[in-house]
């Protein structure tokens, strides 16, 4: 199957919505999956937020009105469920953000996840302790190279705050790698 232009895929959507909605699946569920565990650190709840994400797309397809790229509109989904599965956590208690990186340092989930170095796991650490819109801001950044402008439209946030949270974000990181 060739692939498509978002353009098309909208169209698409217009003429056989199942088809439509399968090419969207299709060309982002793997960039939308790792974009989330990057938020969410653990398989299950990336795969739950995941999920989420494409009910919820789907639910509101008819509303999505080409102001925005089809690209933002699903990143933006995926990182409120992303944030939804955080918090909830947070409020359950199951797993602190502060245990996470040791929990995740010493399971076999931990193993498979990092495949590199350790310069890489301290990074990924070092990212763990970011509040959470540093966080968000700095991997849709640093992993997934999106412009501020389209961080923007996700956010739905100032270009002029998301250069700030970036620039904290990259601070922090420095410093705690320099300090551990």
């Amino acid at each position: 199957m060739s692939i498509k232009p978002d353009s098309d895929i909208t169209g698409l959507l217009k003429s056989d919505l199942n088809k439509g909605f399968r090419l969207i699946v299709e060309r982002y569920s793997q960039k939308l999956y790792w974009h989330i565990r990057r938020l969410v650190i653990l398989h299950d709840d990336a795969d739950d937020a995941l999920q989420n994400t494409f009910i919820s797309a789907w639910k509101n397809i008819n509303n999505f009105r080409n102001e925005s790229s089809l690209y933002t509109w699903l990143y933006a989904i995926a990182t409120n469920e992303a944030l939804a599965v955080i918090n909830k956590r947070n409020k359950n208690k199951t797993v602190s953000i502060d245990d996470l990186g040791t929990w995740f340092d010493n399971s076999q989930e931990g193993s498979t996840w990092f495949d590199g170095d350790a310069a890489q796991i301290k990074l990924q650490n070092a990212i763990l302790q970011l509040p959470e819109k540093q966080k968000v801001v700095f991997n849709l950044k640093y992993y997934e190279e999106m412009s501020y402008e389209d961080m923007s439209k996700v956010l739905n946030t100032s270009v002029g705050a998301l250069k700030a949270s970036y620039h904290h974000a990259v601070k922090k990181i420095e410093d705690y790698l320099r300090n551990s």
